[in-house]
C-alpha cells in the first residue's frame, strides 16, 4: 500500500507534466492600443480598423485604433518603442517603416531592435497610371517614350521619401530609364496632375486609385507585384510587363515593443491569423485591393529586414538624398 509521501508526490509530478495547453491563453488585462502612423481614412487606417473588432472578441478586451501621423510614421512608431511591453500597445506597421528606416538618418528607435514584428496582416500592390486617353497605354510603351527622352516624362508622387517614390525610383533603375519626380501632397492632387496632363505616370496604392481605375478616369498599366490582383484581372504584374525581376509590394503588419513575453506575441499571431480566415473580413479586404496574408512571425521579421536593407541599397544607388 503506498505512503503518504508517495502519493503527493505523484501528485507533484502529475500536476507538473499537464501540458501548456491545460493552461488559460495569454491575455491583455485592459483595453489595447492599436497605433497607427497616419490620418483617419487612409488604407493603414482601414486595415487597423477593420481588424480591431475581431481582436478585441477574441482578448475579451476593447482594442482602439490610435492615429498618430507625422514624419512618415515615426511618430507612431516612437510611441511603440516607449510602451510597456505588456501587450497593451502594439502598432499597425506599414512599408513606410522600412522606408523611414533607410531615409533618415538618425531615428529615436532601432527599427530592427526595438519593434518585434507580430505577424503581417496583408499585402496590397501598387499600380502604374497613365493617363486614360494617352498613347501610354502599357509599360513597355512608356519606357520606349522615356528612352527616347531621357528626363522629359514625369512621374508624380504623393511625396520625397514615399514608398510610392522609392518604387518609382526601383521601376526607373530597373527599366533603365530617367523620368522627372514631381511630389505631391496626397492622392487627390496627384491624380488630378494626372488628368490634367502635368505628370505622365504616377505611382500610386492600389486602394487609393481603384475606384477610379474602375471608372476609366486614368488607366492602370501594370502591377508592382508578381502576380496579378483579382479585383483587375486585365492589368499585368510587372513581371509580365518586360521585368521579371519587379516585385514589390506594400505590406500591414502588426508589432509590439521589444521586451513583450512571447506568449503575447503568439496569441496576437493566432488570433489574426484566425480573424483573417473570416470570409467577410477577407472579402471586404480584397474589395479594397488588399491580400490577406496572416503570417508567422518569422516570415513578417524577414520581410521587414528584407525590405529595410533593399530601400536603403536604393538610397545609395539612386541617390536619394538622407532626412535628417
Amino acid at each position: 500500500m503506498p505512503t503518504r509521501r508517495a502519493v503527493l508526490a505523484a501528485a507533484s509530478l502529475a500536476a507538473l507534466s499537464r501540458p501548456a495547453l491545460a493552461q488559460a491563453p495569454w491575455a491583455p488585462d485592459g483595453p489595447v492600443r492599436l497605433i497607427q502612423g497616419f490620418g483617419p481614412g487612409g488604407t493603414t487606417d482601414i486595415v487597423a480598423r477593420l481588424l480591431a473588432p475581431h481582436l478585441a472578441a477574441a482578448l475579451g478586451q476593447p482594442v482602439v485604433v490610435e492615429n498618430r501621423p507625422g514624419a512618415g510614421g515615426t511618430l507612431a512608431t516612437e510611441a511603440l518603442v516607449r510602451a510597456r511591453p505588456d501587450g497593451r500597445t502594439m502598432m499597425m506597421l506599414n512599408n513606410a517603416f522600412a522606408v523611414t528606416a533607410a531615409t533618415f538618418r538618425r531615428l529615436p528607435y532601432d527599427p530592427l531592435a526595438d519593434v518585434v514584428p507580430v505577424t503581417q496582416v496583408a499585402t496590397m500592390p501598387l499600380v502604374f497610371l497613365t493617363p486614360s486617353d494617352g498613347q501610354l497605354s502599357s509599360v513597355a510603351a512608356l519606357v520606349e517614350a522615356a528612352k527616347a527622352r531621357p528626363g522629359a516624362l514625369n512621374l508624380g508622387t504623393v511625396g520625397v521619401g514615399s514608398t510610392q517614390h522609392f518604387v518609382a525610383e526601383a521601376f526607373q533603375a530597373m527599366a533603365g530609364i530617367r523620368l522627372t519626380h514631381v511630389p505631391y501632397r496626397g492622392t487627390p492632387a496627384v491624380v488630378l496632375a494626372l488628368r490634367q496632363g502635368e505628370v505622365q505616370v504616377v505611382v500610386e496604392t492600389l486602394a487609393a486609385v481603384l475606384g477610379q481605375v474602375r471608372e476609366g478616369a486614368v488607366r492602370a498599366v501594370a502591377l508592382s507585384t508578381a502576380q496579378r490582383f483579382p479585383g483587375l484581372p486585365d492589368v499585368p504584374a510587372m513581371r509580365e510587363a518586360g521585368l521579371p525581376e519587379f516585385d514589390l509590394a506594400t505590406w500591414f503588419t502588426i508589432g509590439f515593443p521589444a521586451g513583450i513575453p512571447p506568449a503575447a506575441v503568439a496569441r496576437i499571431q493566432a488570433e489574426t491569423a484566425r480573424a483573417l480566415a473570416d470570409a467577410d473580413l477577407a472579402t471586404r479586404m480584397r474589395e479594397m485591393g488588399l491580400t490577406p496574408v496572416g503570417s508567422d512571425q518569422a516570415t513578417a521579421a524577414a520581410v521587414i529586414r528584407r525590405d529595410i536593407q533593399r530601400w536603403r541599397d536604393l538610397v545609395v544607388s539612386a541617390g536619394i538624398p538622407q532626412q535628417e
